[in-house]
């Protein structure tokens, strides 16, 4: 039996993947911001005799100190962690700070994958074959690191916003996988192209046409999740690899330039006080 953690687990993707596992055997722990979304979750699982495997946790990953609470929390859960699984974003058209002061967008799409990623770095490294999953947009021609301005308090756009945290995900994983070079967890970086979720945000009217289009057109959930679960049986044997929608793409790419992520990485210890 594997243990599984996945953030933004109590819908979409994240929940398919959650159910995925449960019904496999595994034990799964879902972290989610909505209490009653988590509730069902653990209620399904009861219902499909699931439910001594299943566990959540409610938690604002856009804070600092919430991610810091739920590494704590899962490791008194799980001291080993066999695939952590990064799903939760939220687009926001108006731009909005935390209470801890960082721009909302930024905090949850990266910061929070950066403190789930290295926080619980330890307990992967006790599983077999441990792995990192983070569903963000490896590939993608759009977005930049505002290098001058990461909170994006000048010219703020959501979709800016997000296309930003995509690439600082993708620095993520090249951070990661030089600081802990020789390590045994495996961190992928996947692009699941366009799939048919709730896609959680606050939109303004435009965004949101947008949106129900792309909605109409997309995979479905089930096929956006199949090669994430090839990933997660199966890691690479690199420490580092992205995938586009299953296929594997170079990491001879502008987007995994290691000395823009070694910059990132020390930015973001700076933003953290860390």
């Amino acid at each position: 039996m594997k243990n599984i953690v996945i953030q933004g687990g109590t819908d979409g993707m994240g929940r398919a993947l959650a159910r995925t596992y449960l019904n496999r055997g595994d034990a799964v722990l879902v972290i989610g911001r909505s209490e009653a979304k988590g509730q069902a979750f653990l209620a399904e699982a009861n219902a499909a005799g699931a439910g001594s495997r299943a566990a959540f946790l409610q938690a604002d990953l856009s804070l600092v100190s919430e991610n810091d609470r739920v590494v704590e929390e899962i490791g008194e859960r799980f001291p080993v962690v066999d695939a952590l699984v990064l799903c939760a974003r939220h687009y926001l058209s108006p731009r909005r700070d935390t209470a801890e002061g960082i721009e909302s967008s930024l905090a949850l799409f990266y910061l929070s994958r950066y403190l789930l990623s290295h926080g619980l770095r330890g307990h992967l490294e006790k599983a077999d074959r441990p792995v990192i999953v983070n569903v963000a947009g490896p590939g993608s021609p759009m977005g930049e690191i505002h290098w001058d301005d990461l909170q994006l308090k000048r010219n703020y756009h959501g979709l800016d916003a997000q296309m930003q945290g995509g690439k600082a995900n993708d620095l993520l994983g090249v951070s990661f996988a030089s600081l802990y070079d020789g390590g045994r967890t495996r961190y992928v970086l996947f692009n699941p192209g366009s799939v048919s979720t709730s896609f959680s945000g606050e939109y303004d009217a435009a965004t949101k046409g947008h949106i129900e289009g792309m909605k109409r057109m997309a995979k479905s959930v089930e096929a956006g999740i199949a090669p994430i679960v090839t990933c997660l049986d199966s890691p690479p044997a690199e420490p580092l690899s992205a995938f586009v929608e299953g296929r594997r793409m170079s990491l001879d790419h502008p987007s995994f330039r290691l000395a823009d992520a070694l910059r990132l990485d020390e930015l973001t210890r700076e933003l953290l006080g860390r």
